[in-house]
């Protein structure tokens, strides 16, 4: 019987090929067909140097299929693309870090998401400022510009120079993406926690997860795996933050700055889809959970956005076929992740495609192996069409 069992589980290895996790307890198998579909739409975009190399992650029902691809640089000489690469998360530091931290500090008790900004930034007034609320940091509808006006000398003259922004747009009826919503955040999080976002996300989230991997501030450390980005003049910039403000700030922002694997990533999204908790550690209440990934925005407001999660706006890679209500977010560098909790499903797509040049595109890419990630997890255009996802805030 024991040779049998084993003889078993050898098959359904090889069926499952490498790269792919079989548990214990789950017959599930992916597509294979939609797995190669995946690898070759990954490989005609680098074909066409849409990007110069990829680590790829696609997990349902705990079963994970993972593969790196091409080259991890180009310049100034080439490098394979190895799995445990580690990658300029850019705007995924929203919520892989600041987001969850402010979610925590709520959960604590110790932060109201409905409240004004000025009650934690006491300087942060006047110019139509007075009424945006932590809620409308999150949701991006603040009604704040995209970007400071001009380049910060460290984190605190960001913070003088959020506060001196005038409102463009009425707080709470218009989404903007802005990257002085999340600089704000990270701010509130050193002010009502007293530690840095650095130290809060990494002392809360990162570490009890055990993602090893995931640091703002990586240089020192792990130089070797890093993907470069672009160019700063004549500087190729590897560990050290792509994004020019978060640069300008030190390293350390709350709208970008963090580094990551496509492994840490995952145990990432395997907590959320657990509401919380992973390997018997818990890093936030269910509920915190739900809110964080629900629909948040108002409900004048057509782009429907969690708290720093995208569910439905023009920055979605959502697909074809995961449900609405799904949720996830992109960074600029080329990174994404997308999370579908009602089919236990999430797709990892981890790219520097801004290397060496800035003109690699990758955003068809992500709309495509995210569609292919859904067939493959055994996904139909109908197998989500009755979900109802959670009614907007007023």
């Amino acid at each position: 019987m024991r040779r049998l069992t084993y003889v078993a589980t050898l098959l359904l290895a090889l069926v499952v090929g490498p790269g792919c996790q079989v548990p214990h307890r789950s017959a599930f198998i992916f597509q294979q067909d939609k797995l190669t579909a995946m690898e070759a739409t990954n490989a005609m975009a680098i074909a066409e140097r849409r990007l110069p190399g990829a680590v790829l992650w696609v997990e349902h029902e705990g079963v994970s299929y993972h593969k790196a691809f091409a080259q991890r640089a180009l310049e100034p000489w080439p490098e394979p693309m190895t799995e445990d690469t580690i990658f300029d998360a850019a705007s995924l530091t929203k919520v892989l870090a600041t987001a969850p931290s402010i979610l925590l500090l709520m959960e604590r008790g110790s932060l109201d998401v409905d409240a004004p900004v000025q009650k934690y930034v006491e300087e942060f007034r006047r110019d139509g400022k007075d009424a945006i609320t932590v809620r409308q940091l999150l949701t991006h509808t603040s009604g704040l510009r995209a970007g400071l006006r001009r380049q910060p000398d460290g984190p605190s003259t960001a913070v003088q120079i959020a506060c001196t922004e005038v409102v463009t747009n009425e707080p709470g009826t218009f989404f903007r993406y802005s990257d002085i919503n999340f600089i704000l955040l990270g701010e509130i999080v050193q002010r009502v926690s007293g530690k840095s976002l650095q130290q809060f996300s990494s002392d809360e989230i990162f570490r009890p997860l055990q993602m090893r991997d995931t640091r703002y501030l990586p240089l020192g450390i792990d130089r070797p795996r890093i993907a470069p980005t672009q160019y700063d003049g004549t500087n190729l910039l590897r560990g050290v933050v792509h994004d020019p403000t978060a640069r300008h700030m030190g390293g350390v922002a709350g709208h970008a700055g963090l580094f990551t694997t496509a492994a840490d990533l995952a145990r990432f999204a395997r907590m959320l889809l657990n509401k919380g908790a992973l390997d018997g550690v818990r890093i936030m209440r269910p509920e915190t959970v739900t809110a964080m990934t629900s629909i948040q925005s108002p409900a004048v407001v057509p782009t429907r956005r969690g708290f720093g999660w995208d569910i439905d706006s023009d920055y979605s890679r959502r697909g074809s076929i995961f449900a609405l209500g799904s949720y996830g977010h992109t960074g600029f560098t080329g990174t994404s992740i997308w999370i579908d909790p009602f089919s236990n499903t999430f797709l990892i797509l981890l790219t520097n495609r801004v290397h060496p040049d800035g003109k690699g595109d990758i955003r068809a890419l992500q709309r495509a192996l995210a569609t292919l990630a859904a067939e493959a997890a055994g996904l139909s255009p109908t197998s989500n069409a009755s979900i109802n996802i959670l009614p907007r805030q007023p």
